[in-house]
C-alpha cells in the first residue's frame, strides 16, 4: 500500500541540506573542544586531583544521559531544525556559564558542563536524524563524513585553544567568545535543513510495513547502543585524558599537551572522512571490528610504549575510535519512521560511555597512574568487536512487500544494474 509522501527535495536542496548538516556538526564539535582545550588551566585553577576531575567530567555526560530518553520524542514532535535552533542557544549559554565560573565562581563550571551535556544530548539526536534523511537521499554511506565535520570542529577548537594558551589569552574570554559565535551562527546554517516532513520519509516511494517492536524491546537496538557506548568511551577517554597524560608522563608544557589532543582529534577526523570507503568495502560489522582493533592497539602503544611510539598510538587510537558512533547511529536510523526514537535509544546508551569512561579512568588513575588506566579502552574495544554484527541492516519484516523503508526508488527507465547501484551502500553489508 502506497502512502502519501512529502514532496521530494530537489538535488540542489539535498546538497544545501548536506552542507548545513556539515556546518551544524562542526559547530557541535567546536563547542565541546573549546572548553576541553583549556582543561589543563581549569584543573590547575581548581586544584583538581584525578578523581575530582573525573567527577567534573561526569557532569557533562550525566546532563546528556538525563535528557536523551526524551530526545527522540522531542525531535519527532518539533523536527530537527527547530530543535537545533533552540539547543544552539542553550549550548552558548552553557559555555558562557563555564567561562563565568572559571573567572568568578568555580561551582558554576560544573553547572555549565551539566547544561552543556543536556543541550548536546538533544543536538546529537536532532542533527543525526537529519543527517540520516540526507544520507538516504544521497544513496550511499556518508554518515561518517558528517561526523568528520564534527571532528573537524573539534580540531579547530583544540588548535584555537592551543593558540589561546600560547598567547596567554584568559580562559573566560576565549570560551565566552566561542559561545556567542555558536549561538548566533548555528540557526543561520540550519535554515537549509530539509523540511521536517522529508526527514521522516525514506524516499520518493513509501510502502507501509508491518509494525516492528519498540526500540528498547528490539534486541538489535540495545546491542548497537552498546557498540556506541564502547566507542564513545574510547573517543571520550582520548578527548579528556590525552593532554593530561602527555603532560604528566612526559613532563611537557600545557601547550604541548593541547597539541597532542589536537593530533588525536585530527586522526579522528581522518578516520571519519575515510570511513565511507571502509564501510563500503567491509560492511558495517567488518568496519567496526577493524576500527576496534586499531583503537585497542593504539591506546596500548600510547599508554605503555616508549615516547617515539606515542604519535603512532595516537593516530591508531583516533582513527579506530572514529567510526563507531557514526556507524552505530547510521544503523539505528535505517527505519525513518522510528529513526528519532531508535537514535535516541542508541545515543542514550552510547552516552553512558561518555558518562562512565572518564570517571572510571580517573578512579583507576588514582590507584595506579593515568597511562595504565587508559587500557580500559582496549577492553571495551574487545567487547564492541563481539557485538559488531548487530549493525547489519535489519532483515525484511515477514510479509513486507519490499525493503523500501530505506531504499531509493529507481526511475522508470533504470535498468536492474542501475537499480542496484542506487541502493544505499549500507544496505549491501554482509
Amino acid at each position: 500500500m502506497t502512502a502519501a509522501a512529502a514532496p521530494e527535495p530537489s538535488p540542489r536542496e539535498i546538497a544545501a541540506g548536506a552542507r548545513a548538516t556539515y556546518t551544524v556538526f562542526a559547530a557541535l564539535g567546536l563547542a565541546g573542544a573549546t572548553w576541553a582545550s583549556r582543561l589543563p588551566q581549569i584543573r590547575a585553577r581548581m586544584d583538581l586531583d584525578p578523581v575530582t576531575l573525573g567527577l567534573l567530567l561526569l557532569m557533562i555526560a550525566v546532563g546528556g544521559v538525563v535528557v536523551l530518553p526524551l530526545a527522540g520524542t522531542v525531535v519527532t514532535r518539533f523536527g530537527p531544525r527547530r530543535t537545533v535552533n533552540a539547543v544552539a542557544v542553550l549550548v552558548g549559554v552553557s559555555l558562557g556559564a563555564v567561562a563565568l565560573g572559571y573567572a568568578l565562581w568555580t561551582p558554576l563550571v560544573g553547572a555549565g558542563l551539566f547544561l552543556l551535556g543536556t543541550a548536546t544530548g538533544f543536538w546529537d539526536v536532532a542533527v543525526t536524524v537529519h543527517a540520516a534523511a540526507v544520507e538516504r537521499r544521497i544513496g550511499r554511506s556518508v554518515m561518517p563524513r558528517f561526523f568528520a565535520a564534527f571532528s573537524l570542529g573539534t580540531v579547530a577548537g583544540a588548535c584555537l585553544g592551543a593558540l589561546m594558551t600560547a598567547w596567554r589569552v584568559p580562559v573566560g574570554p576565549h570560551i565566552g567568545g566561542v559561545a556567542v559565535g555558536i549561538a548566533l551562527a548555528t540557526p543561520v546554517a540550519a535554515r537549509n535543513f530539509l523540511p521536517d516532513s522529508v526527514s521522516r520519509t525514506a524516499g520518493p516511494t513509501r510502502i507501509k510495513a508491518p509494525r516492528r517492536p519498540a526500540p528498547w524491546r528490539d534486541p538489535r537496538t540495545p546491542a548497537i547502543g552498546l557498540v556506541a557506548l564502547a566507542f564513545a568511551a574510547a573517543e571520550g577517554a582520548g578527548s579528556n585524558w590525552i593532554s593530561l597524560t602527555v603532560i604528566d608522563r612526559h613532563h611537557t608544557t600545557a601547550a604541548v599537551g593541547t597539541l597532542a589532543y589536537a593530533a588525536f582529534l585530527a586522526a579522528v577526523t581522518l578516520g571519519r572522512w575515510l570511513g565511507p570507503l571502509i564501510v563500503d568495502r567491509l560492511g558495517r560489522p567488518g568496519a567496526l571490528r577493524a576500527a576496534a582493533a586499531a583503537a585497542a592497539i593504539g591506546v596500548a602503544l600510547f599508554a605503555l610504549g616508549p615516547a617515539p611510539a606515542g604519535p603512532a598510538g595516537l593516530v591508531l587510537w583516533g582513527t579506530g575510535a572514529a567510526l563507531g558512533f557514526p556507524v552505530a547511529l547510521s544503523a539505528g536510523a535505517d527505519d525513518p519512521d522510528r529513526a528519532a526514537h531508535r537514535v535516541g535509544v542508541i545515543t542514550s546508551i552510547g552516552y553512558c560511555g561518555f558518562a562512565g569512561g572518564p570517571p572510571l579512568i580517573g578512579f583507576l588513575a588514582d590507584e595506579t597512574a593515568l597511562a595504565p588506566a587508559l587500557l580500559v579502552v582496549a577492553v571495551l574495544m574487545l567487547g564492541a568487536a563481539t557485538l559488531a554484527g548487530a549493525a547489519r541492516p535489519a532483515p525484511p519484516v515477514p510479509h513486507s512487500p519490499a525493503r523500501t523503508a530505506h531504499a531509493v526508488t529507481p526511475t522508470p527507465s533504470a535498468s536492474p544494474g542501475e537499480h542496484h547501484a542506487q541502493q544505499p551502500a549500507c544496505d549491501r553489508d554482509q
